[in-house]
């Protein structure tokens, strides 16, 4: 398996790229793709929001994309490469103080929930989220092991 894990445009990084490609590798292992190619971007609320207004057309800074190779025109071309997770640590920091929980469980969190969004999981409605819900759990888990 491949995990790519870059940063740009950070002041600080207070989660290690080494620590993120660790938690990937486990989740993908965890959910048997070891051939699976994957790429993460940590960056700052600036980058996200300008890929969000760009590729979503929703003109502010989110938590967490995901671009999907397996979608579109030759999207089964290369059945192993995933696509790419883009996680705003800055919102990621927020977000961990709000929810009482360290920085490192919640990237985990955003990870595991890009990582279902390149495998083809959505929340479009209830059951589709509660569903996404409980995979993203079952992937924390796993990456903590």
């Amino acid at each position: 398996m491949a995990v790519h894990v870059q940063s740009q445009d950070l002041s600080s990084r207070p989660v290690r790229v080494g620590q993120v490609r660790a938690l990937a590798e486990r989740m993908l292992e965890h959910l048997g793709l070891p051939d699976a190619e994957l790429s993460v971007l940590l960056c700052s609320d600036a980058v996200i929001h300008e890929l969000n207004r760009d590729f979503r057309k929703k003109d502010r800074p989110t938590d967490v994309l995901a671009f999907a190779m397996q979608e579109g025109e030759g999207g089964g071309l290369h059945p192993d490469l995933l696509g790419d997770v883009v996680i705003s640590l800055e919102t990621a920091r927020r977000q961990a103080k709000s929810g009482a929980r360290a920085i490192v469980e919640e990237v985990t969190i955003l990870l595991a929930h890009g990582l279902l969004h390149l495998l083809g999981y959505d929340h479009q409605d209830d059951a589709e989220e509660a569903r996404m819900n409980l995979m993203v759990e079952e992937l924390r888990l796993a990456a903590s092991r």
